[in-house]
């Protein structure tokens, strides 16, 4: 077990060789260690170019070197940043030679942002924000990444904890405090329109997380059909390379192939499927099984045909929107009607009207919304419960007071777990400021 005031570094920048590497310190021992490797500590975040020596005067390399006193740094611990060429060797060296300064140590994973986090630099969401600033591979993920890293969502969420601790201590005074002159008399009307408006908020709130999960995980594109309609053709030219084997021999696709795509700056997970149809083959069986489980899952389904022959329009336990697809439009040059699109995968006709398709749905989902949006499975379930606790609370017309306040607590808990921060104390400090109790 590590000790919390341990000094831990790391290489923080990206993978060996590279032009510059970044090591950075973090704990109590940073400065000492700096100033033992590279001479004085710098000015507070102003970069120094220093020379890197062992501490038995064996040089290192030359490089910048950036102090970020405490509590203004990352962490908000004393931190230290030193920049070298990002040669391996050079890297290998220095973090060796930082590893043998007493209470020094390699930092676990996440162990940076767990600091920061433990030191109220970040809350949860921040944290995760930052995580997946870091992963983003498209413009909306890093877009809703930097709202989440910024403190967007959680300004949402602390302002609504704080109606639910105001509401609260409401209740509060009027039961305990009804005798002084500074509590009003009857607050109950007030506390539950805003309660009610509260309600509102956080069920269209939640109800925007597909979305948000869609912008970080990914639109799930499921294409789906009969043997030898198409299939993996417009996989392959959709993707713009050879994902799946095309044949014509029916069946040839037996499992789920998969494919990520970058579609006007949004994440699109693209997926081919076996060929649906009855058939003994154990395998093959197999393999339609799982294209229906993915079909399931999906949030639009691509449904091929070949023109002349009738897309399907229905799958098991999907309930998302269909987009009916006749393909070989270069073969069958009259397309019959019954389609929402015909395409070629041969000569790319039909396929530009295929990829406004998808970002008209893509806008339309995200029409209207900023993006504070919840877009984690922790995020819906917390939000899901602390509703759930609102509602109760707002039903329950015949209940007492102090029920309905019980209910209200719960509320708040659930939104402060989504950031971290879960009230003690912050009650009775609303009590005492605005009502002035004991004065």
């Amino acid at each position: 077990m590590h000790a919390v005031n341990d000094t831990i570094f790391a290489l923080s920048s990206g993978g060996l060789p590279a032009g510059v590497a970044v090591v950075r310190i973090s704990g109590p021992a940073s400065f000492d260690a700096i100033a033992s490797l590279a001479g004085p500590v710098p000015v507070a975040r102003q970069a120094a170019l220093r020379t890197i020596r062992t501490r038995n005067g064996l040089k290192i390399d030359q490089g910048l070197v950036l102090a970020f006193p405490a509590p203004a740094s990352f962490t908000g611990e004393d931190c230290v940043e030193i920049h070298v060429h990002g040669g391996k060797a050079v890297v290998t060296t220095l973090l060796q030679e930082l590893s043998t300064f007493e209470a020094c140590r390699l930092a676990e994973h996440g162990e940076f942002s767990r600091r920061a986090l433990e030191n109220g630099k970040m809350d949860l969401v921040e944290v995760e924000g930052l995580a997946d600033l870091i992963a983003a591979e498209t413009e909306m993920q890093r877009r809703l990444a930097v709202e989440h890293a910024d403190g967007g969502l959680s300004r949402l969420y602390d302002g609504w904890a704080d109606r639910l601790t105001r509401a609260r201590a409401l209740i509060e005074a009027e039961l305990d405090f009804a005798d002084e002159d500074d509590v009003p008399g009857s607050v109950s009307d007030m506390v539950w329109a805003d309660m009610n408006g509260l309600q509102s908020e956080i069920s269209a709130h939640l109800a925007d997380a597909d979305f948000g999960e869609i912008i970080r995980d990914g639109l799930k594109v499921v294409i789906a059909g009969a043997p030898n309609a198409g299939k993996s053709s417009l996989m392959n030219v959709l993707a713009r390379r050879e994902v799946a084997i095309v044949t014509d021999i029916a069946g040839t696709t037996r499992d789920v192939l998969h494919v990520d795509l970058n579609i006007e700056g949004y994440a699109v997970k693209l997926y081919d499927t076996a060929g649906l149809r009855e058939t003994d083959e154990v395998i093959e069986r197999e393999g339609i099984r799982r294209a229906l489980k993915t079909a399931a899952d999906a949030d639009i389904i691509l449904s091929l045909a070949e023109i002349g022959t009738e897309a399907q329009t229905e799958f098991a336990d999907f309930s998302g929107e269909v987009i009916r697809i006749g393909t070989k439009l270069d073969i069958h040059m009259v397309p019959n009607l019954g389609y929402d699109l015909c395409v070629s995968s041969a000569t790319g006709a039909g396929l530009a009207e295929l990829h406004e398709r998808l970002v008209r749905d893509l806008q339309a989902r995200s029409a209207s919304l900023s993006l504070a949006l919840p877009s984690r499975l922790r995020h819906r379930t917390l939000l899901s419960d602390s509703l759930e606790a609102l509602s109760r609370a707002v039903d329950a017309l015949t209940s007492g007071l102090d029920i309905r306040a019980e209910y209200l607590r719960q509320a708040a808990h659930s939104l402060g777990r989504i950031t971290g921060r879960v009230d003690v104390e912050d009650l009775l400090d609303v009590i005492f400021s605005e009502f002035c109790i004991g004065k």
